[in-house]
């Protein structure tokens, strides 16, 4: 609608604003009127319409089969269009058109923001289903005249009062049509279902609404008197009423279709069901996070008694293995904290590998530099897991065996993120500038313990590459080459 509105007609941004704030609401309007809608705007020159968007009912056919959002049609071919945008007025034909053998009745509805007509809204009813009307038919049918009147005065939709049309209850979910004392004139059946779920032992008819919701729900005090107002209707509000059994979502719209209100509608949804299971949801999220936190202290307790017994150890090799073995329990330890502290199951990985580097760097044995560029991003827990082990493994064995206890020097740990969002991947590189590989060596098929984790966690469990050369300037170079899709 933006692109149509911009490029075809002469409307200012505060105009275009007001025309997405209707079509956020005019869902209704479609389904109270069992039409479809199309909404048309002047183009720049006068001489056309462009149709900017378009809306199909829930409770009724369409009497259009193609999408009709971008059509231009010149002015004088559709009559009511000229009439409704000339006039400022709803306009209606006496005979119906025929569509592909479907009569169609067409209304013309003038969009008017502070006393200019922006537009125009048609509205085309399928007649082809056309029954006698039943009580809830009629009121649907009342209540849409008494909008499409106040869209043409300029009331309707109510400034501010954006609507998400997938969260506000909808006219099928629930309608409740109430006078100008908020008393209740007639109530859908789905309406008086949601209200029986939440206690109610009678009918609502020739009650007022605003009081016997308040009376449902649970005492809060001054704050009843702000609830009987929203159920009665007096403004444009949501809110949602939780009863001993049920919970429902209110909606209520002021109607002034001469500019003094003569009463409201009240749309409601029982969502009873919607928020239990947001609660189930909520309940699991925080038995997941509290499962890391003691998984955390789990392994941080492990990493303890290692290194409790490290220092009761007389071999020096013992020691030295059993304070590796508290590093890898470590950097686990670390993913586990950062889930603890997450909704779902996806980390920031840089502040992850910061502080593994800050670990292991604790061992260094001369005056070494460590650092970090480039970004890993949000990885999910299982690809951030035994990455943390890897990094952990990789900056150790560069720690140990690159330096000695005099040797200055330094450890980047680069990352580099590519490839779409189906075919991520993560290049990271481990680059010191130590005394280099030993002649000889081939990392596929030597090493310590250390490198064996990470040959097997890199091309077993993260489906990764592992390559360790020596650096072009000196030292190593160890590249890992990672896939982080969301396949994966």
């Amino acid at each position: 609608m933006n692109d149509l509105v911009r490029q075809h007609t002469a409307l200012s941004e505060t105009d275009l604003e007001w025309l997405h704030l209707l079509v956020s609401e005019w869902q209704l309007l479609s389904d109270l009127s069992f039409a479809d809608l199309v909404l048309w705007v002047p183009t720049l020159d006068g001489t056309r319409y462009v149709s900017v968007a378009q809306m199909r009912p829930n409770t009724g056919p369409t009497s259009y089969q193609d999408d009709m959002v971008g059509h231009l049609v010149p002015r004088g071919r559709r009559p009511l269009l000229d009439a409704a945008l000339d006039e400022g007025r709803i306009v209606r034909e006496g005979d119906p058109e025929w569509r592909e053998e479907v009569p169609v009745r067409v209304e013309s509805i003038p969009v008017r923001r502070e006393g200019r007509v922006l537009g125009v809204i048609a509205r085309n009813t399928n007649l082809l289903t056309v029954r006698t009307p039943s009580r809830l038919e009629l009121t649907y049918l009342q209540s849409a005249s008494d909008l499409a009147q106040m869209i043409a005065a300029g009331s309707f939709p109510f400034p501010g009062q954006q609507v998400d049309m997938d969260a506000s209850p909808r006219a099928g979910d629930g309608l409740i049509r109430l006078d100008a004392d908020g008393i209740v004139q007639y109530a859908s059946p789905n309406a008086l279902s949601a209200y029986h779920r939440l206690g109610l032992a009678s009918d609502l008819v020739g009650h007022h609404l605003g009081q016997a919701t308040a009376e449902l729900a649970p005492s809060r005090g001054p704050v009843d008197e702000a609830l009987v107002k929203l159920a009665s209707g007096y403004a444009p509000r949501e809110t949602e009423v939780e009863g001993s059994s049920g919970v429902i979502q209110l909606r209520a719209i002021p109607l002034k279709p001469k500019g003094t209100r003569i009463g409201s509608l009240v749309l409601c949804r029982d969502v009873t069901e919607l928020r239990r299971r947001e609660r189930e949801l909520i309940t699991k999220d925080a038995t997941i996070r509290e499962i890391h936190h003691r998984v955390k202290n789990n392994l941080q307790t492990v990493a303890a008694l290692l290194r409790l017994q490290a220092r009761r150890m007389d071999s020096e090799k013992g020691r030295e293995a059993l304070n590796e073995a508290v590093r890898r329990v470590g950097s686990i330890a670390i993913v586990h904290e950062t889930l603890s502290q997450n909704l779902d199951e996806r980390v920031e990985f840089d502040e992850i590998a910061d502080r593994v580097i800050a670990m292991v760097a604790e061992i260094s044995p001369g005056k070494v530099n460590c650092r970090r560029t480039g970004r890993f991003g949000i990885l999910d827990a299982e690809v951030a897991t035994p990455l943390a082990m890897v990094l952990t493994e990789i900056m150790q064995n560069a720690l140990e065996h690159a330096f000695g206890p005099a040797d200055h020097g330094s450890v980047e740990v680069a990352a580099v993120r590519g490839g779409d969002r189906k075919d991520a991947r993560l290049l990271i590189t481990v680059q010191d500038d130590g005394r280099g590989l030993p002649e000889g060596f081939d990392p596929k098929r030597m090493g310590n313990l250390g490198l064996q984790i990470v040959r097997t966690l890199v091309e077993g469990e993260l489906g990764g590459t592992f390559d360790m050369v020596p650096g072009p300037a000196g030292g190593t170079r160890v590249v890992l080459d990672v896939p982080v899709s969301a396949d994966k």
